[in-house]
């Protein structure tokens, strides 16, 4: 509804007949029933005879235009002291004008209207404005407040203290109101307003002020009211506090949220685990939504493709299978690349065996240990012919017995001589070089070690020993000589383990047997 408001006299009074005046209320009384009522001629009429009449009017918007719902007003509060600003929250209406606000922020924070500039819309607002009439219309719309110093407004205590007295005395005449009009018809004696006695000033309530924008919250507030910052760490709710229904209520609302809460997570954790499970049974996981292969760039329909365990990358089944066949390590690397980044996840068996057919698992299980054995340093192969079976010795090991033919493999003659030792599979050697060619090479094989460094005859027995990885110390099958390789002779003197008297004499007195000694034995 529209209503006209008389304004502050432009012209004075006496210059106004008292006649011209009445007949202007009429018409202005008039004017805003004709405008609420979208009576065109009737307002066209009343604004003409006010026209000649040349009485100050003042055309408001009434409040029930407005919707009268509040909404929260989020305020940057900030002052010529600080960079920064701090955030507050307003419950507002759309019709409330500027200076109803500033009266809204003198009353719950104390700054006197004369020091609030505010800043709506990126325009300054003037008091006769309205909040709608700077664009405000939902909930978390903004505004920035400026406080101005009381120096900078020309504001002195005094007057302050004045407008704090006159506001106070006219809130009590206000609430007294009904007993002094009763008292002017002479139902009831008016009584005179008296100031309130300090015994009679409300006490100061509990609770703790907001550390950002000094809202005072109630004590068992876990948040500020305001702004939503958070309580005190430090703040302790007073023994002597008893909450209000409504804070009861609140409490009571606050503890059934933190169950179904509660209920929600484990619902979740259970929703999870399941799916985990499922997942789990899967030996290839597929991709849940449609994606591009990072190879092809072709389209991967869900559940299509494949999402490696170790790192959650999509490709399509058959870039994975090119990967994988294509592969020349024992482990199979991701194959996601871009100009940033390289995956180095692997994927695993149960992933290579799902996306491969049995033949081609097989020959990849098959190229697996034949890189294994060749980048291992300890390796050996099994002699006897077409014979896959292969393993990684120790230095204490001497003999290998092959898993796949069962056959013992002589680690120190890189052969395998069944029933015989090292000695006479030597010398057998030796008689069979004369007519045998397998033989002859193996002879040959083994002189060739003996010049290259790479064998020795034991100084005792005289059968051809080898280091095969190692410290310098090596012992002989046949008599159990301890030998140091790199001086070439005994370990201990003619009376056997412990005699210093004699052999290489590592480590006698803290001195090393020679410079390029492993020191181990």
């Amino acid at each position: 509804m529209s209503f006209i408001k008389l304004g502050q006299t432009m012209t004075s009074p006496e210059e106004t007949s008292t006649n011209n005046l009445k007949e202007a209320e009429e018409l202005s009384q008039l004017l805003s029933e004709a405008i609420s009522c979208g009576d065109k001629e009737e307002a066209k009429r009343c604004s003409g005879k006010l026209a000649e009449l040349c009485v100050p009017v003042d055309v408001r918007i009434s409040h029930k235009a407005y919707s009268q719902d509040s909404i929260r007003l989020k305020v940057g509060v900030g002052d010529a002291q600080s960079d920064k600003y701090v955030p507050v929250t307003l419950l507002v209406t759309l019709s409330m004008t500027i200076s109803e606000l500033k009266e809204k922020i003198n009353t719950d924070y104390g700054f006197h209207p004369s020091l609030q500039n505010w800043v709506i819309g990126k325009r300054l607002a003037q008091d006769c404005n309205t909040l709608y009439s700077h664009g405000v219309r939902n909930n978390g719309d903004q505004a920035y407040l400026y406080i101005k110093s009381a120096h900078d407004a020309k504001l002195s205590r005094e007057q302050l203290n004045q407008e704090e007295e006159q506001r106070r005395l006219h809130g009590i005449i206000e609430s007294l109101g009904p007993l002094l009009a009763r008292g002017a018809t002479g139902s009831t004696p008016p009584i005179k307003p008296k100031p309130p006695s300090p015994s009679l000033l409300p006490k100061p309530q509990l609770g703790w002020a907001c550390p950002e924008c000094t809202y005072a919250n109630k004590p068992t507030r876990p948040g500020c009211e305001m702004c939503g910052s958070e309580r005190p760490t430090d703040y302790k709710v007073p023994d002597v506090y008893q909450p209000d229904d409504d804070e009861i209520h609140r409490l009571q609302l606050e503890e059934i949220a933190n169950e179904q809460y509660q209920l929600a997570l484990e619902v979740e954790r259970e929703r999870n685990f399941q799916s985990l499970v499922e997942t789990d049974a899967h030996s290839l996981v597929p991709n849940t939504e449609e994606l591009d292969c990072p190879i092809c760039y072709c389209s991967i329909p869900s559940g299509e493709g494949a999402t490696l365990r170790e790192c959650l990358h999509v490709f399509c089944r058959e870039c994975l299978k090119g990967t994988i066949v294509n592969s020349m390590d024992a482990e199979v690397t991701c194959p996601y690349r871009n100009e940033e980044y390289s995956c180095d996840s692997k994927l695993l068996d149960r992933e290579i065996k799902s996306l491969l057919s049995q033949e081609e698992y097989q020959k990849f299980l098959e190229l697996r240990l034949s890189i294994a054995e060749t980048r291992s340093e300890n390796s050996y192969h099994c002699k006897t012919p077409d014979c896959a079976g292969w393993c990684i010795f120790e230095d204490e090991v001497n003999e290998f017995i092959c898993e796949l033919c069962k056959e013992t493999n002589c680690l120190l003659c890189k052969a395998i001589h069944k029933d015989m030792n090292c000695k006479e599979y030597q010398d057998d050697l030796r008689i069979r070089a004369e007519n045998d060619i397998a033989a002859q090479q193996t002879t040959q094989m083994l002189e060739s070690l003996l010049q290259n460094g790479e064998a020795m005859h034991c100084p005792r027995c005289k059968v051809i020993v080898q280091k095969k990885d190692g410290c310098d110390w090596i012992c002989c099958l046949m008599c159990k000589t301890e030998i140091c390789w790199i001086t070439r002779q005994s370990r201990w003197g003619p009376n056997g383990n412990g005699d210093n008297s004699g052999g290489c004499g590592c480590r006698v007195n803290g001195v090393l047997c020679h410079p390029n000694c492993q020191n181990c034995h």
